[in-house]
């Protein structure tokens, strides 16, 4: 099991990661979560920890949605998501990329 300063540097890089594949600055990003750039610097580098709507908002911004997924359930889900077949036990927090609906 991962310890809270893993399971906030793992989310920091997803926010960091798809943020830099979208082409978002951080202003951006804040701005659409509706919190400070400073805020959201320190969520994204891993130096703070987020309420789950402050999580939701930054993922929508970035075209991610927040799943909590039972814990017994995270290798099924995993497994779905990951085709290299890793299973993986981390607590059942999964961000996943949502299609454009523009597109």
């Amino acid at each position: 099991m991962t310890t809270e300063s893993e399971d906030l540097q793992l989310i920091a890089q997803k926010l960091k990661t798809t943020r830099k594949e979208l082409g978002y600055s951080q202003k951006r990003v804040a701005e659409q979560a509706g919190i400070s750039r400073l805020r959201y610097q320190d969520i994204e580098a891993g130096r703070s920890s987020a309420r789950a709507v402050t999580l939701i908002n930054i993922g929508r911004a970035l075209g991610l949605e927040l799943v909590f997924v039972p814990q017994p359930w995270v290798p099924a889900v995993n497994a779905l998501i990951r085709p290299d077949n890793h299973v993986d036990d981390t607590p059942g927090l999964i961000f996943t990329q949502l299609d454009d609906p523009d597109e």
